[in-house]
């Protein structure tokens, strides 16, 4: 009886690590599972039937190149996760319970609560001293249906056309779109999408979006407005809205200057190690000037000449409240 015992010990242990394994790689081949397991690839086959028989799609390919992977069943097996991964996993949970995205708190505090349930005392410590010892400053945001985004972001991946009531700056409109991909600036949701009836890529705040789009037909893969989707979308909200904008050469690394900005309210790019150009949207080239020299950052201007000439007159005030003569 102890040795059945210890058997079963043994098979049940073999077949939680096979399960990290599958999780944590895309594609096993038979032979690397059986020489981490420190078994005969026969029985990584059966070991693989009995995770099959516990509801863990694992799908298998033969030939050279096949191998094992886990995928996607009808429903959700459990999970394996280590010590950091539960640690995030209970953080993000928390956080999304008072996040932007509504309709998904209840949901994230049920989910807490069952993974709080199952953690070791050790990391539920590290979890609770985060909550006990951590104040949300949350400001006042648009929140999302979180049927909608989901709705989206299943467009976007099965490339579906959208149809949507758009209450926009000029009042509401419908939108017939095809749906390239979301961001985040922490605040909003934005869509990216390419704009049937304009003829061209826009930007929708998705808080606009007014009920859930309805998905239509599919559509072809279109060419992206640029390599970086957040790229992108940075220019979109911070020059493209404004009359005025400035470009400037900033005599500083990228991850200085992107450390004393916002990607929402400016756009830059890097030149080399050591500059980097940015690129301001503005109702007012006047504004810009002291919020420029506020960055701490010696620069240069591009353009346009109105900025240089704001740069002189601002230079020459503060010169003389100083009690220094301009040269």
């Amino acid at each position: 009886m102890a040795g059945r015992l210890g058997g079963m010990l043994e098979t049940s242990a073999r077949l939680l690590k096979l399960l990290s394994l599958l999780q944590v790689r895309r594609d096993w081949t038979g032979p690397d599972l059986a020489a981490r397991l420190g078994v005969d690839v026969r029985t990584v086959r059966r070991d693989v039937d009995k995770l099959r028989t516990l509801g863990y799609p694992v799908n298998a390919a033969p030939g050279v190149s096949g191998g094992y992977q886990l995928g996607a069943g009808a429903e959700l097996p459990p999970l394996l996760l280590d010590d950091d991964e539960a640690v995030a996993v209970a953080v993000g949970l928390r956080t999304a319970a008072n996040g932007t995205v509504a309709g998904i708190e209840e949901t994230s505090v049920r989910a807490l609560a069952k993974l709080e349930q199952v953690l070791p005392s050790r990391l539920r410590r590290r979890v609770n001293a985060l909550g006990q010892h951590t104040v949300a400053l949350t400001p006042t945001v648009a929140r999302v249906d979180s049927g909608t985004l989901t709705a989206i972001a299943g467009a976007c991946r099965d490339r579906r056309r959208l149809r949507f009531p758009y209450a926009g700056r000029d009042g509401g409109t419908r939108r017939h779109v095809e749906p390239l991909g979301l961001a985040h600036t922490g605040r909003r949701w934005y869509l990216v999408a390419w704009d049937v009836d304009k003829g061209d890529w826009r930007t929708f705040r998705v808080d606009r979006i007014e009920g859930e789009p309805a998905p239509g037909a599919r559509f072809p893969p279109r060419e992206p407005p640029a390599e970086d989707l957040a790229s992108y979308v940075s220019r979109q909200l911070s020059v493209a809205p404004y009359q005025h904008r400035a470009r400037l050469v900033m005599h500083a690394p990228y991850d200085v200057v992107a450390a004393r900005t916002s990607m929402t309210s400016v756009h830059l790019e890097r030149i080399d190690d050591g500059r980097t150009r940015l690129t301001v949207g503005t109702p007012s080239l006047e504004e810009v000037v002291l919020w420029i020299a506020m960055i701490g950052v010696d620069f240069e201007v591009e353009g346009p000449e109105e900025l240089r000439e704001h740069l002189r007159s601002h230079a020459a005030r503060l010169l003389r409240a100083a009690g220094d003569r301009p040269g």
